[in-house]
């Protein structure tokens, strides 16, 4: 028989048992943290009818789909969970109460081109407010509260999220005259980190239609800084030119007022005149996340407020607010940058428990209490020489060993061993729980991001 040489197919993360250990205690805190909101999970189906998943897409999301017939079926891969979500909510309105607060961690399927931290299946968390013909304000001031909690348990500290939003400055592009041309000059605007401001102002010359004095006015507007009192401020001074950029304006200010109440620091958060998002159906609150001493990785934390998500599937009017992780990149970027926290306990078991006689049954036993307990215990009963026992342990790196002798049954105790610190007890089993319940609680109070400072 002809051997296949096994492969991962380019673009596909597969993690070996620590890391991907590593990877679920992220997601394990997102979704307390996302629980603690009063969001619900949802699970929708990886493969949807292609005309579902195409009916907002443009030529680009129709290079990039993983679309294949079954049958007469024209299926596809879903490639985000925006638009599985807008169906979801759609098909099943009269079933849902309003406003519906999802969350979703899921991977999603992208036929891009694989390059360094950019995968074709990759992990997605998201979460969406959908209201019922209306959603209050709140919702958007309550999106960076979560932004932050969620990241702050994580272990990140040195994060700023950027607020902006789309009415001010489709409003302020139709002061200029220019309200035609906003899509692309905002498009244009989103790259200013990456190619600076002299080339944002050639492409709006060149390639966009905007006049030099336009261009400079445009730059002038996105350039206001300073603290979020300040540029509130300064962006009051364009007030009573347009009503669009006036009520952009008031929902900003709604959003600033209520973040010290919802728990998030002034210097994580900022109101940033050039974050635009680069997706089209977002219309009002925009956000973005950086990690302040990499500002290369881009924005780890992005989403922002749109008009109707499901206007594809119905004619209800269902406006939303949502945000959403791109969990593989950042998990891979993290690691690269050694931000995973290494000291934190990531093997399969707590305990393991080495049997030492040919009745099995006292170990058993234990395994059992262990596990009632709460401590994930493993029975390892395989014949094999007792340092490749030990050696076993060590390299998944499982913190306590228990040993189960005659002379310990005997005796009605058990031989706890810490792995890290090489110290051996002889306790009664209960004892030896506690032991490892301390021993667990302290290994285990990190957070899973180290961050450096």
């Amino acid at each position: 028989m002809e051997r296949i040489k096994p492969r991962t197919l380019s673009g596909f993360m597969e993690l070996l048992p620590k890391p991907q250990m590593q990877m679920e205690r992220i997601m394990e805190t997102l979704r307390k943290n996302y629980a603690l909101y009063g969001f619900t999970p949802l699970d929708t189906p990886a493969i949807e009818d292609a005309q579902i998943l195409l009916a907002k897409g443009g030529g680009e999301t129709e290079k990039q789909i993983y679309r294949f017939q079954k049958g007469d079926s024209d299926l596809a891969l879903r490639f985000d969970l925006t638009v599985p979500l807008a169906k979801y909510v759609a098909l099943h309105y009269g079933e849902l109460s309003f406003p519906f607060r999802r969350y979703q961690i899921a991977k999603v399927y992208r036929g891009e081109r694989a390059q360094r931290g950019r995968f074709r299946e990759f992990y997605q968390a998201d979460i969406d407010i959908i209201g019922d013909g209306k959603l209050d304000i709140l919702n958007e001031a309550e999106i960076p509260s979560i932004i932050y909690r969620t990241l702050s348990q994580l272990g990140l500290k040195r994060f700023q999220i950027r607020i902006n939003n789309r009415k001010i400055l489709n409003g302020f592009y139709a002061m200029l005259g220019l309200g035609a041309q906003a899509g692309e000059i905002m498009r244009t605007v989103d790259k200013l980190d990456k190619i600076g401001a002299e080339n944002v102002r050639a492409i709006l010359v060149d390639e966009a239609g905007v006049d030099a004095a336009s261009a400079d006015e445009i730059l002038k507007f996105i350039a206001i800084t300073g603290n979020n009192a300040a540029v509130l401020t300064a962006l009051e001074g364009y007030r009573g030119r347009n009503a669009g950029f006036d009520q952009g304006l008031s929902e900003l200010e709604a959003v600033t007022k209520n973040l010290s109440a919802f728990g998030v620091p002034e210097e994580n958060f900022r109101v940033d005149l050039t974050i635009a998002r680069g997706l089209d159906y977002y219309t009002g609150t925009v956000y973005e996340t950086a990690l302040l001493d990499h500002p290369e990785i881009g924005s780890v934390c992005s989403g922002g407020r749109y008009d109707n998500l499901a206007e594809y599937y119905t004619d209800k009017q269902l406006p939303g607010v949502g945000i959403s992780i791109g969990l593989t990149r950042l998990f891979y970027v993290l690691g690269e940058q050694g931000y995973l926290n290494d000291a934190l306990n990531t093997a399969p078991a707590d305990v393991l428990i080495l049997p030492m006689t040919d009745d099995l049954t006292p170990a058993i036993t234990l395994a059992t209490m262990l596990r009632n307990a709460g401590i994930r215990a493993q029975l390892y009963a395989e014949q094999k020489k007792f340092k490749a026992k030990m050696s076993y342990a060590d390299k998944l790196g499982i913190p306590y060993c228990i040993l189960l002798g005659e002379d310990e049954i005997a005796q009605g105790v058990v031989s706890c061993k810490n792995m890290a610190t090489g110290e051996q007890i002889t306790v009664a089993a209960a004892d030896a729980i506690q032991t490892i319940q301390a021993g667990l609680d302290a290994a285990n109070c990190g957070t899973v991001i180290h961050d450096h400072t």
